[in-house]
């Protein structure tokens, strides 16, 4: 009886021992997934921003868990992360490490990767990520924090076509008004740009300072430290070298601006031109004489009568010729609306070609209804330019030729009335168009890759519409605006307003050589009278 009683004692701890001996077995065995499972799905949510995905790994809530995530961001100005795992080692007792390596790109600065690690542990029979602030960065602590210091270099300079700088603040108001001008940053700005830049950095404001910041800027030389919590610096991470500005040169040439300047400058009124080089679509000058709002870039008007030429060339695409035979009556009636000239002029039956030197509406109107039609005419205008948004640098509002609602629409859009607005650009463009034959996107800053593409002209246009402009100048409206030889273009006498007697714009658009402008006067009147000697004084001031 004593014998078996200790034999049955003995066989109950030898079963204890084997049990304590094989529980680490038994508990590896009873676990869901691996530490390497964990660790990748965790690597993996972070890298794609995935905040509750995280959270489900982990071992147990984390106080301050979105908040050390945030910092990167906050802090750093991190764009993204991206990071991949390394090896996964035990660490015994149920409990893993994961090492990683972590790449962030960091807003204006370039990437910084750094290497950390993950802790793993056993809970319910899963792995779990047992988290703290050092799994963001090894070096914080929860009472650390990560911080920038940037030094940014000296800012690159803007440039004209010759080379020259223009952002010194010397050159004309209306360069300036193109070039923009440095600012203090303000903590909106900051919140925009990145965590690189702090409030009261210089940045710029306004054209082409302000589109191309991050170009002129260049990329700061920044240290990514971490601070405690009255900022002071705890630890250095990482230096990251930074990078000069790039300059960026206009198309802009001096010897066009200063003429362009002189020719706009004694006027009473507000004025703009800018010229273009018809083979490029590079601006060559825009000036405004006066300052704040750029008329030039930004103006909305009705382009009168310089948009037949576009009418014009949807004619002549049509089959019209400039020697066929039409009639500028006194009066027109199209749609129900009725049509003068200007100075109740009448010419009787004449040419194609002299009906639009002299600038017959009573012309242009019925044959646009007969021939063209709305949708036509809307066709030509968007090849031509106007319904297409710019990209030339700077803002630069398009021209727009709302597609007619019937045919008194169409009649008063077919000289550039009703609801047709154009700015000097956009018309420049059209002249340009003619020159080249072909109508190119304007820009200011060549190296812009356009998203609109060239656009050629029909040969039974271009040629034909040469002529014609040139008669505008030979024996037109623009006859005695004392233009030089070679000079072709088109006048226009723009109303706007409402009453019986309405005020004009006063236009003149065209080419001479390798150079097409517009020219507008704000309430100038006649575009012969007034536009036209300006754009005359401009090409005479011209070198050459």
């Amino acid at each position: 009886m004593p014998r078996g009683r200790t034999i049955a004692i003995t066989s109950a701890v030898t079963v204890l021992a084997v049990g304590a001996a094989a529980g680490g077995a038994y508990y590896v065995l009873h676990t869901r997934g691996s530490a390497e499972q964990t660790a990748g799905h965790f690597a993996a949510a972070w890298s794609r921003g995935d905040l509750a995905a995280m959270k489900a790994d982990l071992a147990s809530p984390a106080p301050g868990f979105e908040a050390a995530y945030a910092e990167p961001a906050d802090r750093l100005g991190a764009e993204k992360v991206a990071v991949r795992l390394g090896t996964v080692t035990p660490a015994g007792d149920g409990r893993a490490k994961a090492a990683y390596t972590a790449t962030m790109t960091l807003k204006n600065i370039g990437d910084w990767t750094y290497t950390g690690s993950l802790d793993l542990m056993v809970k319910d029979h899963h792995w779990k990520v047992a988290w703290t602030p050092a799994a963001v960065h090894p070096a914080l602590t929860g009472s650390t924090h990560l911080a920038l210091k940037t030094t940014w270099p000296g800012r690159a300079a803007v440039e004209d076509a010759s080379g020259g700088r223009i952002d010194t603040g010397d050159a004309g108001g209306s360069v300036q008004q193109l070039v923009g001008y440095l600012d203090k940053a303000t903590a909106k700005d900051v919140a925009k740009l990145g965590s690189s830049y702090k409030p009261g950095d210089a940045i710029g404001r306004g054209g082409l300072q302000e589109t191309f910041q991050k170009r002129l800027a260049g990329v700061p030389t920044t240290i990514i430290t971490t601070v405690d919590g009255s900022k002071k610096t705890v630890q250095t991470l990482k230096t990251i070298d930074g990078s000069p500005g790039s300059p960026v040169r206009t198309s802009l040439d001096p010897a066009a601006q200063k003429a362009a300047v002189a020719a706009v400058r004694d006027l009473d009124k507000p004025a703009s031109l800018v010229a273009i080089r018809p083979a490029t679509g590079e601006i060559l000058a825009v000036v405004n004489n006066r300052g704040g709002f750029n008329r030039a870039l930004d103006g909305r008007y009705p382009p009168g009568s310089t948009f037949k030429t576009v009418t014009a060339a949807g004619l002549l695409a049509e089959g019209l010729t400039p020697g066929q035979k039409v009639t500028c009556p006194e009066k027109a009636t199209v749609g129900g609306l009725a049509i003068r000239n200007s100075d109740h002029e009448a010419f009787g039956s004449l040419t194609f070609l002299d009906s639009y030197a002299h600038s017959c509406n009573t012309t242009f109107a019925p044959l646009a209804a007969r021939h063209l039609g709305g949708g036509k005419l809307y066709q030509v205008a968007s090849e031509m330019g106007f319904n297409q948004p710019l990209s030339i640098g700077v803002p630069a509002a398009k021209g727009s030729m709302p597609a007619p609602t019937g045919d008194a629409d169409l009649a008063a859009e077919s000289f550039g009335q009703g609801r047709i607005t154009a700015s000097p650009l956009v018309m420049a463009t059209v002249a340009a168009a003619v020159a080249d034959g072909t109508w190119r996107p304007p820009t200011l800053v060549p190296s812009i890759k356009q998203k609109l593409q060239p656009r050629p002209l029909p040969e039974t246009v271009t040629g034909p519409l040469r002529t014609m402009m040139a008669a505008v100048v030979g024996k037109g409206t623009a006859k005695r605006a004392g233009l030089p030889k070679g000079t072709a273009g088109k006048t226009g006498t723009a109303e706007f307003g409402t009453g019986p007697k309405l005020d004009s714009h006063a236009w003149f658009i065209g080419f001479r050589g390798e150079v097409a402008f517009a020219v507008v006067v704000e309430a100038g009147g006649m575009g012969g009278e007034v536009a036209a000697p300006v754009a005359a004084r401009f090409l005479r001031g011209l070198p050459g």
